[in-house]
Order: structure tokens, then sequence, then C-alpha cells
């Protein structure tokens, strides 16, 4: 395929999610020319379709570092972007729900501690009733982590999409990357639009990047799921911080118009080729069985509307945030598993540096591309020109 060279630029990025958008953002900062192309339209997958929990607790060890990191840029995220997203810092708890459960939470505690972490901190029954009257009695104890919070998700990718093209970034909304190649020094990204091309190319493709992944040679195990949200109708103000359970999965919290948010990774089928993910409505109906557990009060509230979008889940629950390892000027950035959301500011970082720099300010060798397996030499890997 040939170029058309009124499409040149320094970089692309496929992807206009979150991890792509703040990508874009941070590449036009350093001054070079950014495109991003976006099969259908910025935000509409995971990045759009998720609780909008700024967490850093209950992460994986290795992204901590990248968490504590990114939720500095939350708190600040106006300067950054010029939108809060409407970003609240409310704290974020993670109830026990029994001894055994509370036991659960000290060891974790006591594993961060050691590793030199204090923003998780184990708080017992009563203070939690301190943070959130209205919770079941049941409730044995928590972990808090006081300077999380939340913000509304596609508000956040507007955000950064806005600032983006602010700074001008050319962003092609539904406009597929079909395949990807490399020729001499230049990346060719073939799309039913034209072939844009530059001289790097960043995978910010979610439950697609692996199909890019696979062209270049370094074939990833990733899976693409369904994930789900669901909303109430209004109800008078009756809790805080956003909450979490141990025991179940829960992602939970009210907003300032009355409406709560249920989600905490509710999976669901997903038929990644049609692009769509499907609502289980059983599944929705045992998470608000964990709701009114906690919160009794709430058994008569109906659920306004639900949806659903597609998210690249990993067999180890972490990202890939790396150099690629059989192309040059190639960045990946996917497979959040769920929980990328309050990781995308401090990803644009990550990847800005990669391309400009060839390494991060912060440690991700556990998210090397590499790590399931040596990769594989490919056609689209090969220099040609």
């Amino acid at each position: 395929m040939k170029p058309d060279a009124k499409l040149g630029a320094d970089v692309i990025v496929i992807g206009g999610g979150l991890q792509g958008t703040s990508s874009a953002l941070q590449l036009a900062r350093r001054g070079l020319r950014v495109t991003l192309l976006e099969a259908e339209y910025c935000g509409r997958h995971a990045s759009g379709v998720n609780a909008g929990g700024v967490r850093t607790l209950g992460r994986h060890v290795a992204e901590i570092p990248l968490a504590l990191a990114a939720r500095k840029l939350w708190h600040r995220l106006a300067e950054l972007t010029g939108d809060d997203a409407d970003f609240v810092p409310s704290g974020q708890l993670k109830v026990a729900e029994s001894e055994a459960e509370m036991e659960v939470l000290r060891d974790r505690v006591a594993q961060l501690q050691a590793l030199g972490f204090t923003h998780e901190a184990l708080v017992d029954a009563h203070t939690v009733r301190e943070l959130v009257p209205s919770i079941a009695p049941h409730v044995t104890g928590a972990i808090w982590a006081h300077e999380d919070g939340h913000a509304l998700p596609y508000r956040a990718v507007t955000g950064f999409r806005r600032a983006a093209e602010r700074a001008g970034v050319a962003i092609h909304e539904g406009t597929p990357a079909l395949q990807v190649e490399r020729m001499g020094n230049h990346w060719l990204i073939r799309t039913k639009r034209g072939t844009f091309s530059a001289s790097h190319l960043v995978n910010t493709a979610g439950a697609w990047a692996g199909e890019f992944a696979a062209q270049v040679g370094e074939p990833v195990p990733v899976q693409a799921g369904g994930l789900m949200l669901m909303i109430t109708y209004r109800v008078a103000p009756f809790v805080k911080p956003v909450l979490g359970a141990t025991g179940r999965a829960l992602s939970f919290k009210q907003f300032a118009n009355g409406t709560v948010l249920i989600g905490g990774g509710l999976r669901c089928e997903a038929d990644a080729k049609a692009r769509h993910g499907e609502v289980d409505m059983l599944k929705l109906a045992t998470s608000a069985q964990t709701v009114t557990a906690l919160f009794p009060h709430l058994g008569p509230l109906a659920i306004n509307r639900a949806w659903a979008g597609v998210e690249a889940f990993m067999p180890d629950d972490i990202p890939v945030i790396s150099r690629s390892r059989t192309a040059p000027d190639l960045v990946h950035a996917f497979g959040f598993s769920a929980h990328g959301f309050e990781l995308g500011p401090i990803v644009g970082q990550i990847v800005a540096e990669l391309v400009t720099e060839g390494h991060a300010s912060l440690p991700v060798e556990a998210f090397a591309i590499d790590r399931f397996g040596k990769p594989q030499g490919t056609q689209a890997a090969t220099q040609r020109g």
C-alpha cells in the first residue's frame, strides 16, 4: 500500500479512548504532529463505559507507582485539560462483611506497608459508620484511601480530546485502522478513508489492540470482554465515598444529583468484530442485590438505565505499556482489564516519554509486551523500502 503524502504526521495514535487521547495530548505538547484514528467515536467503549473510579485502592503492586502519580494529575485535571471532568475527591472504601474478609484486608495493608506504601489505611467498623452512617450494621471494617475519588468517564475523555485538538492533534473518528505496516522509516496505516503515514505508531486500540500487535509479530493473549454499568433514579443523599466490597464485585457511588452508579467490573458477553457488548440483566440483578445488602433502604429503588461497552482483558490483569520488541518506533498501551480509567492521565505521559526518549520516568518493566513469550517475526514487522 502507498501512503497519501497529505496524511503524514510524526505520530499516529490508534484508539480514541482515555489512553489514546491522553497520549495524543502529551505527544502534541512535546511539539510532535499527531494524528489520532478512532474506529467509532472517542470514549465509545471501556473509557466511557466504566464506573469512573479514580482509584489507587486495591491495585496490583506493579501498578501502584503509576496509580499514585496518576492520582496527583486527577487532583489538578483542570490544569492539564481545561476540564476537571467533575472529579470529586470523595475517598474510597473497600468494606469487609465478615471477620475473615477483615483478615484479608489486614494482610493487604501489611503487605503494602512492607513495600513502603501508605496510601491504603485500615479502619474499623466504627470509622466506616462515621464515613457512611447509612451502611448495614454487619460491616466489620474497611480499607480507606482518602485521596481517591471519582469522575465522569465520558467527560474525562472529551476533556482530553478537546485539549488534544487545541494542541494541534488531528482526530479522525469513524476511521478504523485495518492494517499496519512498516515501510522504510515510516509506519503506514490503511483505513477506508485512505492510508495514513507517520514516523511513530502508538497502539492504544483497547480490545482491538491485539490485532495490531499480532500484525507486527508480537501476539499477546488479550481477550475482548463486555463491561456493564447501571444507574438508578434519584434518591436522597446517603453516601459520599466510593464503595467497593472485599468478597464480591462492586463499585458504587452517588452523584450530586442523587443518582447511584453501580459497576465494579461487571462482565458480559462481547462481540469484538461487531464492536458490541450485550447487557446481561441477570448479572446486573446480582450486583443490585449486593448494593441492597449494604444499604437495605435502597430495596425499592428502581434502575433507570444500563449499558455496555467492550474492554481488553489480560490473563494477569495488568496492562501492556511497552515499546515494541519486534518493530522500531512503536509503543503499545492496552489491556487495562477494567481498571485503566484512573491510570489514563499518567499513561499518556509515559507513552510520550517512550516515544520521545525511549524510556519512562516510572517503572513499567512489569507491563512489557513480551512477558507472555517470545515475539514472532512477520512480514508486517519487516522494514521495506
